[in-house]
């Protein structure tokens, strides 16, 4: 099981990813601005995966700032881009390290493969 931190401005699809990773057997906190993300970080014993969309309230690029502000204070944690736009090599050469990113929309299975497949996260559900 890991503990994910969800950011999402928009409620539905915030909403949306919880339930998925929840089926899929993982824990989560969620937060819809970046302020309360990082706000999280500091009071959650634990967590493993940031899953940040890369636009939130219209900055385009307030998910790459929130993962190096969350990736500063914590050093170990992985990080899970989300987007419906493009994906530009500017927005790539500001990923952290142990990051990847998976195109709106995405299904349970798309989001349970890329967290395999990128940070050896396996899914605990039956």
């Amino acid at each position: 099981m890991a503990v994910v931190l969800i950011v999402e401005d928009e409620e539905q699809v915030r909403v949306l990813a919880e339930s998925y990773l929840q089926e899929q057997g993982h824990q989560t906190v969620s937060a819809a601005t970046a302020e309360e993300a990082l706000a999280a970080l500091d009071v959650t014993e634990r967590v493993d995966l940031l899953f940040t969309d890369i636009g939130l309230h219209g900055d385009l690029h307030a998910g790459l700032e929130l993962a190096k502000q969350a990736v500063e204070r914590r050093p170990e944690l992985k990080v899970l881009y989300t987007t419906g736009q493009g994906v530009t090599d500017g927005m790539m050469a500001m990923f952290v390290k142990a990051s990847a990113v998976l195109p709106k929309p995405y299904t349970v299975d798309q989001l349970q493969r890329s967290l395999a497949d990128n940070f050896g996260i396996e899914s605990t559900s039956p």
